[in-house]
């Protein structure tokens, strides 16, 4: 690394700007139209958009993953071309991204110096941790550098990415989605750490779609994005919620999506004492009980990781009951299979959209043919039918307004946000007695979870019955019919709409004591 480029850095001075960035791919999407954008020191610039705006493509471009067809980069007023990943961070560049890369299998510690340029003779492994924990310290991480990957949480796997990007000489950070699957805890501790960051004359970039009091939060300038190009540029402290909303979406946002009253039906899902175990063979769930009827959404809150994953991979069969019963429409279906369960009419949209939802080298014909390859309306003399398929597939992407080049795009290269469309419509066009919705709208942008949203209660007003997992207690409280806190595989109450609110619901999630439950 050039040491002297990053010499005398002055507060606010202008790191790296990219001055009319172009990229156009081989199917004919324009992803960036001469974008402008700048970073500088000790400032956090965020940059918003919808899903499939652009965001990432200008994100790689920076860090040397993508070429721009137009356009020229900029690092402390010198004209740069980064021609690969590599050269980006030995440019002093360095990206956490949303998808973590990282291998589970090894240490922290080897994580972090895996491919530094240290590490290219004898490791001393010992001066290495040292040096990583005193620059961890620095910025207020905790972390246990011993620990193997696949035993950390999210958060935790996050604070290796960024560690690895700062002992690596990062002075420009950008982060992918930084707020996106962290706890309410985690994300403060993120954002104090960010805030150390900047202090240090570090630019820093997370770019939020969704998350807009973090943006509102911690950054100093806000960008927009908008269908590849920078539409408004604003200071974070000039402006507000609604307008970034309505500037992201290019219309105002309803924030508070109503849900109609609505008398619910017979039984659909009854879990009777039901205990279950994690994949590290520990207990996950523990003596779960509650029924839910036709037309009624239930709210499963909960911080990541007491049991809510668990919880819907039973329901949906992918994960053995340890004891306990399951009953579908009174039928026990505890040790029915995945396949026997969709057929009864059970509908599951996985948290994990590219490692159990989807096939990312699958066309998108393809992966909606995963939830309709036994169905005889799409068979024909035991042959997949693609033409009734294509058709469904191209009315998934208009209904659900999806961005993608065609029935025939695969599926990795679709943004996570439409990627989740693809996932839910293709459920949803089978019109489920049950849906189990699993972090529906994680990572989405503000018009997309409004979408998404409208699409739940759209099928509650159909007589569906919904479990919806969510770590975002505003949506909990605002499309629940029944709210179930979620703390150490229990449920520690059932509240009725009416009788819940933040403050009863955060302290159950905590583990505190119940208060009330519903009948």
């Amino acid at each position: 690394m050039d040491t002297d480029l990053w010499a005398n850095i002055q507060p606010g001075e202008e790191l790296l700007a990219a001055r009319g960035i172009t990229k156009r791919f081989a199917n004919g999407v324009l992803a960036n139209d001469h974008v402008d954008f700048d970073i500088r020191a000790q400032e956090v610039h965020a940059l918003l958009g919808e899903n499939g705006a652009g965001k990432t493509t200008l994100m790689n471009i920076l860090f040397g993953y993508l070429q721009p067809d137009e356009g020229q980069i900029y690092l402390r007023g010198r004209p740069v071309r980064f021609n690969s990943p590599q050269d980006a961070l030995r440019h002093g560049i360095g990206m956490v991204h949303q998808y973590r890369k990282l291998v589970p299998a090894h240490t922290v510690l080897e994580n972090i110096i895996l491919g530094h340029p240290k590490a290219r003779g004898v490791i001393n492994e010992r001066r290495a941790a040292e040096e990583i924990a005193a620059l961890a310290e620095s910025y207020g991480f905790r972390i246990d550098l011993k620990a193997y990957v696949w035993q950390l949480t999210e958060g935790e796997r996050q604070v290796v990415e960024i560690i690895k990007a700062l002992y690596r000489g990062a002075h420009i950070l950008i982060m992918d989605e930084p707020t996106s699957a962290l706890t309410p805890t985690e994300t403060e501790q993120l954002l104090q750490a960010i805030e150390r960051m900047t202090s240090s004359n570090l630019g820093v970039v997370p770019f939020i779609t969704h998350k807009l009091p973090v943006v509102l939060r911690i950054s100093h300038r806000v960008s927009i994005l908008r269908r590849g190009r920078i539409v408004a540029t604003l200071k974070t402290a000039e402006t507000n919620e609604r307008e970034l909303a309505r500037l992201l979406v290019g219309r105002d946002v309803i924030f508070d999506v109503k849900k109609p009253p609505q008398e619910p039906g017979e039984p659909v899902l009854e879990l009777q004492n039901v205990s279950a175990l994690s994949d590290k063979g520990t207990p996950a769930l523990r003596d779960v009980s509650f029924t839910l009827r036709e037309g009624q959404i239930l709210g499963i809150a909960g911080v990541l990781g007491n049991g809510q994953h668990e919880l819907a991979e039973v329901i949906a069969g992918l994960r053995p009951v340890e004891s306990g019963r399951i009953l579908f429409r009174g039928q026990d279906i505890t040790r029915a299979p995945v396949l026997e369960r969709w057929r009864m009419g059970i509908g599951y949209t996985p948290a994990e959209r590219t490692e159990v939802g989807s096939i990312p080298d699958f066309s998108l014909v393809e992966n909606v043919a995963l939830n309709h390859f036994w169905d005889r309306q799409y068979v024909r003399s035991g042959f997949l039918d693609y033409g009734r398929l294509r058709s469904l597939t191209r009315n998934i992407l208009d209904e659900f307004k999806v961005v993608a080049a065609g029935p025939e795009a695969r599926g990795k290269t679709l943004s996570g946000g439409n990627l989740q469309k693809v996932i839910m419509g293709r459920v949803l066009a089978r019109k489920p007695r049950l849906l189990v919705a699993n972090l529906p709208a994680q990572g989405l942008d503000i018009g997309a979870i409004e979408f998404v949203q409208q699409q739940l209660l759209a099928a509650r007003s159909q007589g569906t019955a919904i479990i919806l997992i969510s770590e975002d207690l505003d949506e909990i409280l605002m499309l629940s019919d029944i709210i179930a806190p979620m703390y150490e595989g229990q449920i520690m109450a059932l509240l009725k709409a009416e009788e819940a609110d933040r403050e009863t619901v955060g302290t159950l999630i905590a583990g505190g004591q119940v208060r009330r439950s519903a009948g």
